[in-house]
């Protein structure tokens, strides 16, 4: 961020963008908030995002704070209209645990092949509520999710713990319309392999299977 606000790197040589966890811009809550102003707000990062997104070889992934972040630039994003603002959990706590979700049907083009798997992944937020402007623009967003928070019985998680945050719906990640941008609260980068899970089938080899995530991203650029 600090070289493209300062015009020593473009966006223009990159074809993937993906905007991470972990507190990224600021220890704080509401820092993925603060990350998206940082480029709305500053002519040279709004121009090279907006460039970067609108190229339709390009694509990005966004994780909890990165979530949030991207969440925010829906305005410079095709296809992200009705996304949600995500906004503290109803918990009123940092949410740290293994949760289920399932993948639902979808564009994104991280997640070709993997509609109608139940996987855990982990979570690790404190503001990761998905809010919506009204019910209509909640409804206009359902063709866009890609997961959902579930109970151990398979169904969708309205209630806490299973549903770590309290979104409707048990929205857990979203896409752009056309699949090249995905968004989404939970860490499917800490559990790409299968001994970083704090728990797994016996049946897994090696790699975890959200490293299918990294491998459809890399087989959609070549």
């Amino acid at each position: 961020m600090s070289d493209i606000l300062a015009g020593r790197v473009t966006l223009e040589d990159f074809r993937g963008l993906v905007a991470c966890g972990g507190f990224s811009y600021g220890d704080v809550l509401g820092a993925g908030e603060g990350w998206a102003k940082s480029i709305l707000f500053n002519s040279r990062a709004r121009d090279q995002f907006q460039a970067f997104f609108a190229r339709a070889e390009t694509f990005a992934l966004g994780v909890c704070n990165g979530c949030q972040m991207l969440s925010n630039l829906h305005e410079l994003i095709p296809g992200a209209d009705h996304w949600p603002h995500f906004v503290r959990n109803r918990s009123e706590q940092f949410e740290a645990r293994f949760v289920s979700v399932r993948i639902e049907e979808n564009s994104s083009v991280m997640m070709a092949g993997m509609a109608g798997s139940v996987l855990p992944i982990a979570v690790a937020h404190g503001e990761g509520r998905a809010e919506f402007s009204d019910d209509e623009a909640r409804q206009a967003a359902r063709s866009r999710v890609v997961m959902r928070y579930v109970e151990n019985t398979g169904e969708v998680a309205s209630r806490y713990p299973a549903n770590p945050n309290g979104s409707p719906d048990g929205i857990a990640g979203l896409t752009s319309s056309d699949g090249r941008v995905t968004i989404m609260m939970p860490h499917p980068e800490r559990v790409v392999r299968a001994l970083t899970n704090s728990w797994h089938p016996d049946d897994w080899g090696e790699d975890g299977p959200w490293l299918r995530l990294f491998r459809n991203a890399r087989a959609w650029v070549e």
